[in-house]
């Protein structure tokens, strides 16, 4: 089958409308303010063009999940290659975390909290969410010492995760972040 390439760029460019109008609403008004209608009448487009892309909602977050994991892995490594010291390096890499966290809450949550049609820490895994667990043990696993890499560096994305939902809900004051986030990296710098 021959496929026409203005008809395939046509077709990308508002499937990613559709994801990027979805991620302006949600990061302004929470996940629950988009729906395929509202989607449909910002884009201009007809619900039933919506679900020629995607079967519905939970699809449309997957796929700004899977941006928002790109987006994330490049900013956990923005800088953490560079560091003087492993420690140096864990600790960019979580005030990184903490910077997305901050900048795209609803990404964010998209990610890490609503539920997904994602399969996370499998073998077919999305390359997307590879990549940012990839970020994470590409610092992290380095100082595992005695302990499984990979363990070590889901356990390390546990407890930052852990501290952003916590001060997100704001069970943990945030001003104490620099010292929380300083007590996790010692920790884990020398390998447990």
């Amino acid at each position: 089958m021959v496929t026409n390439p203005r008809r395939e760029r046509d077709r990308s460019q508002r499937e990613q409308l559709i994801v990027t109008t979805a991620r302006e609403i949600a990061e302004e008004e929470g996940w629950d303010a988009v729906t395929t209608r509202r989607l449909a009448a910002k884009i201009e487009y007809s619900q039933p063009v919506l679900y020629s892309h995607f079967s519905g909602k939970g699809a449309i977050m997957a796929a700004a999940a899977l941006e928002g994991c790109t987006e994330m892995a490049a900013d956990m490594r923005r800088g953490a290659g560079t560091a003087a010291s492993s420690r140096d390096a864990l600790l960019r890499l979580a005030e990184n975390y903490f910077d997305f966290a901050d900048r795209k809450p609803a990404l964010y949550d998209a990610i890490f909290t609503l539920a997904s049609e994602l399969s996370f820490a499998s073998p077919d895994s999305p390359a997307p969410l590879k990549d940012a667990f990839g970020a994470l043990f590409e610092v992290v696993g380095p100082v595992a010492g005695e302990y499984d890499p990979a363990l070590y560096t889901e356990t390390f994305w546990a407890a930052l995760h852990g501290l952003v939902t916590l001060e997100r809900s704001r069970r943990l004051p945030a001003p104490a972040r620099a010292e929380r986030i300083g007590m996790l990296v010692d920790r884990f710098a020398v390998g447990g």
